[in-house]
């Protein structure tokens, strides 16, 4: 029977894209190639394992192994397992296309910056095509637990091919044919010390021909058992073959660590931090999580796949458990192995086992230590981290109440005390700084930093020496609403309700009544039902006027967020607070003319809306009034 020809296909846009970017922005670094490939062969190892205990008709090597064979003379590198194997449209889904959510996000955060690429494309998980940083030609023969065995095939631009190829055993050979400028990855000691230095810790043995006693490249590994008449290449392991998470933390190397946490998330940076942790008791497991240095570019996509690798036994069960983590702390990962849940679990079983409630709770709090002791220890990664996953921990403490005072301890926010930019100021710090009488932690919320810093709702508490947080994240006033207090100290928020600060006689703690009746009663008539109420204002040293929020009124951060998710919410009226030492008010206040008065008052009002980051409801009509007022004083 003649065999099927050939069919080419076009790699999808996105395939293309990438292709061209993984060429050139990790070139730099190409060893990290077989990383990859070793790393996508351990994982197709655990999936064929995991297959053969719930599928009865799946068959799994007693002692699945990689290797890895290079071939001088005729320039190619074949990395082979006994893996899952793929079928013929495994293979066209899998290596022609990238089928996941987000990949236009993810090639729009693509900068053209070489180490920031770098580190996006590890993130994305696409390891394979990292072949073709040191490949001109990358064919795959594959075959899967049904069906005959396929050959992709494919130079890396535009196209690839499919044809049926013969494949004894179930699993994949990936094989590379080098360029010219890559064939130190045909000679053995380099591919020994890169597999040495990448993969020891691989889980699986990784095997390459043993090398002759009489040359310089011997090896003190040990020769693999190989079965008769099997092939007449004698194999010896490379790495130890051991998951590093069963030894001891004492025997481990912090650049063992780091590599592994590079073959679990696919991730080119070191990791942050991490945690090794081996429980016995009630509950028998051993965990390792890791902190990454910068965020993945899927972060704020709340359904996108995330969690820890889970193994039962040694015996690799799923990737991505989020059971095991909430989901404020997606961005942490690593590996949770059980001795106690059943090998043949499933992610709606996970759900409703109390002993996987146990087991979260317990490194739910292991992993705020870890991000504890980072601020501790290492306060500039600490103030780099808070920049990129601060505001994902700000979730927690709307949604882990268990956990919310320490979930606040490691928070960080901008501050009235600090000169520059950066989020430095912990409520613990705060608490030690507060003044002599301070009962409360006082905070602003603002869109931006330079409206916060330029508020005149400071303008009291700059002259009384009293810090203030500025929040400026779209997610801190809905975190507000549940961290009410810390430490005892309640939470008050600066622009809201009426102030009570250190040092107030008790006779200022009315709204105002009094000298100012009548200024109060004249603005109360032209503003009308425009606001909640008028009175004079404790807050305001320098500026004429703000607007102050009601006690239980939605602030304007949350209403924009609530407004671009197209829901339709009530009319809020602020409170209009007036300065009446201040120069405008003394002027307006002598003003006999009521539609002069009005046509000022109005100005002041809406200069208060925008002082707070908020657009007057009219601003044609706030545009004219200035041009009138302008005209007014030209001609003057």
């Amino acid at each position: 029977m003649a065999e099927a020809a050939a069919e080419t296909f076009g790699f999808q846009t996105e395939a293309k894209q990438l292709l061209k970017l993984m060429i050139h922005s990790l070139y730099s670094n190409r060893e990290i190639f077989l990383r990859e490939l070793i790393s996508n062969a351990s994982d197709a190892i655990d999936k064929r394992r995991f297959e053969s205990l719930s599928n009865a008709a799946a068959t799994m090597p007693e002692t699945p192994r990689i290797r890895i064979q290079a071939d001088k003379e005729a320039k190619t590198l074949t990395i082979s397992d006994d893996g899952i194997g793929m079928t013929r449209d495994e293979v066209i889904a899998n290596l022609g296309t990238i089928a996941r959510s987000g990949t236009a996000e993810f090639l729009d955060n693509l900068t053209g910056d070489q180490k920031q690429d770098a580190a996006l494309i590890g993130q994305f998980g696409v390891g394979f095509y990292s072949a073709f940083i040191v490949a001109d030609r990358v064919a795959v023969v594959t075959r899967g637990a049904a069906g005959d065995a396929s050959r992709w095939e494919s130079a890396g631009e535009d196209e690839f091919t499919i044809e049926a190829a013969e494949r004894a055993e179930q699993g994949t050979d990936v094989i590379l044919y080098l360029r010219d400028d890559a064939l130190e990855f045909a000679e053995d000691y380099r591919l020994r010390h890169v597999v040495t230095r990448y993969s020891d810790h691989i889980a699986v043995s990784v095997e390459m021909p043993a090398v002759s006693p009489t040359t310089d490249d011997t090896d003190d590994t040990e020769v693999a058992d190989d079965s008769a008449g099997e092939t007449e290449t004698s194999w010896e392991a490379v790495n130890s073959a051991k998951a590093l998470w069963t030894r001891s933390r004492s025997d481990i190397k912090d650049e063992e660590y780091q590599e592994f946490y590079k073959h679990l998330s696919h991730d080119f940076d070191d990791a942050l931090a991490w945690s090794h942790n081996r429980v016995e008791g009630k509950l028998e497991y051993t965990s390792l999580l890791y902190l990454p240095k910068r965020a993945p570019f899927d972060l704020w996509n709340r359904e996108a796949p995330k969690g820890l690798k889970l193994y039962v036994q040694r015996v690799f069960i799923m990737d991505e458990a989020e059971q095991f983590l909430p989901l404020y702390l997606r961005f942490i990962k690593g590996i949770v192995d059980s001795n106690d849940l059943p090998l043949n679990v499933s992610r709606e079983l996970l759900q409703e086992d109390d002993r996987v409630t146990t087991i979260k709770n317990a490194l739910t709090k292991r992993a705020l230590t870890m991000i504890g002791k980072l601020a501790k220890d290492d306060p500039e990664a600490y103030t780099a981290f808070i920049e990129d996953f601060g505001d994902v921990l700000k979730e927690g403490v709307g949604e882990d109440f268990a956990n919310r005072e320490d979930i606040a301890r490691l928070l960080r926010f901008y501050s009235t005390r600090a000169d520059g930019d950066t989020k430095d100021a912990s409520l613990e710090t705060y608490v030690e700084r507060m003044i002599e009488g301070q009962e409360s932690i006082y905070y602003l919320t603002a869109e931006s930093l330079t409206n916060a810093k330029s508020s005149p709702h400071l303008e009291v508490f700059r002259e009384r020496g009293i810090e203030v947080l500025l929040l400026t994240d779209r997610i801190d006033e809905w975190m507000m609403g549940s961290l009410t207090e810390f430490d005892g100290k309640p939470m008050q928020d600066i622009m809201r309700g009426d102030l009570s600060l250190p040092g107030d006689p008790e006779e200022k703690e009315d709204s105002g009544e009094g000298a100012d009746d009548a200024l109060t009663e004249r603005i109360k008539g032209v503003l009308g039902d425009q606001v909640e109420a008028v009175r004079p204002s404790k807050r305001l040293k320098d500026s004429p006027a703000c607007l102050v929020l009601s006690d239980m009124a939605m602030g304007a951060q949350m209403r924009r967020i609530m407004e671009a998710s197209g829901q339709a919410l009530p009319e809020s009226k602020p409170i209009f607070e007036y300065n009446p030492d201040h120069a405008l008010l003394e002027r307006l206040a002598e003003e006999s003319d009521e539609d002069r008065f009005g046509e000022l008052l109005r100005i002041l009002f809406d200069q208060a809306a925008l002082a707070d980051g908020t657009v007057p409801k009219d601003t044609g009509a706030y545009v004219q009034r200035l041009n009138r007022l302008l005209l007014e004083l030209l001609n003057q």
